[in-house]
């Protein structure tokens, strides 16, 4: 046996969405392929990992031990880890960029990763809806990927973004969640059909909308949420004779009695329900909430609050069934609606 006694296999970038124990777990096995590692070669100690790249034992030895499982690492007291097994199943390297992390992105991740299995290394990123770290991100970290998988949701500089998607090699391009016409070529994507989604949604709530006269959707100015959103709002509103309006700022603006709030932002559910609260009116009758994207807790917000919602595990294991089948299909994500008190 043969003590490895460099470390340039190990990739450890602290700026990564990934667990550190998972990136040396993927190093391990990259360097497996590129045969700087062989069966039966001696791994750097625990200590020496630890100390080389000032991260705790604790995760070395996590990173260790997820390979012993998969049986690619073995031990032997006194000597430490070593490669038992070079045949790995794992022939994906994927590079993964989402826009920002959410819960709503953590069931995409997880149903994505849950999917892959063990046959794909992982580098996860999250540019915060900043062109600027996205460029920086996408050009530090071009390389030898297999599949590059990436949310493209921006509030500016949204042109820019796009022409940097399309230097990348698109055989190896999926988009999540948005299909921008200005990606070009042949890519794969699971995209939201924004506009036909929010327009079908509300249709199957008439029934419950008629009792209102008045549709009102909280759409903040400087958003990455689609306009096409707006634009299927509207055509819906226009269609079945309601009353709308486009709220960007909602601390100024008075909540009215035969009204119904469509809100796509957290942040902005908080301030409608507090606002809400300060009037005598009754959510359910005198006034409606609809809120975008369904979470476990807005069951039992205002005893219910109604949702519109993209299948956000649908979302992830979709996109990992593009990568398994290399595929270059466009995929429209299921939508939802789930009624509610609140409505």
């Amino acid at each position: 046996m043969k003590r490895i006694k460099n470390f340039d296999f190990v990739r450890i970038d602290d700026f990564s969405a990934t667990p550190k124990y998972q990136q040396l777990g993927n190093s391990i096995l990259e360097g497996i392929r590129q045969k700087k590692l062989k069966e039966g070669d001696i791994m750097p100690s625990i200590n020496e990992i630890s100390f080389e790249f000032n991260i705790s034992r604790v995760t070395v030895e996590k990173g260790y031990n997820e390979l012993r499982k998969k049986g690619i690492l073995d031990s032997i007291p006194g000597k430490g880890y070593f490669i038992k097994n070079t045949e790995t199943s794992q022939n994906l390297r994927i590079f993964l960029l989402f826009n920002k992390l959410s819960n709503h992105k953590k069931i995409i991740y997880d149903s994505f990763v849950e999917t892959l299995g063990d046959q794909a290394a992982i580098d996860f990123y999250v540019y915060n809806n900043d062109f600027s770290l996205f460029q920086r991100i996408l050009n530090q970290k071009k390389g030898n990927y297999t599949h590059y998988v990436i949310i493209p949701h921006f509030v500016e500089d949204e042109e820019k973004a796009y022409q940097v998607i399309n230097q990348l090699p698109k055989d190896k391009l999926i988009l999540l969640d948005k299909l921008p016409s200005a990606i070009t070529d042949n890519f794969g994507a699971v995209y939201e059909n924004f506009e036909q989604d929010i327009y079908s949604a509300l249709q199957q709530a008439l029934e419950q909308l008629s009792k209102y006269h008045s549709l009102n959707i909280i759409f903040p100015e400087n958003t990455y949420f689609s306009q096409e959103i707006i634009a299927g709002f509207k055509n819906f509103c226009r269609d079945f004779a309601f009353q709308y309006q486009v709220i960007h700022e909602l601390e100024n603006h008075n909540i009215s009695k035969g009204e119904v709030y469509i809100n796509l932002m957290e942040d902005d559910l908080v301030t409608l329900i507090d606002k809400i609260m300060l009037t005598s009116l009754k959510v359910g009758e005198d006034v409606g909430v609809i809120s975008y994207n369904e979470t476990p807790l807005k069951r039992l917000i205002l005893n219910g609050l109604t949702t519109i919602s993209t299948d956000f595990k649908a979302m992830g294991r979709s996109t990992a069934e593009l990568v398994l089948s290399n595929s270059k299909k466009h995929i429209s994500n299921p939508f939802y609606l789930t009624l509610r008190a609140s409505l």
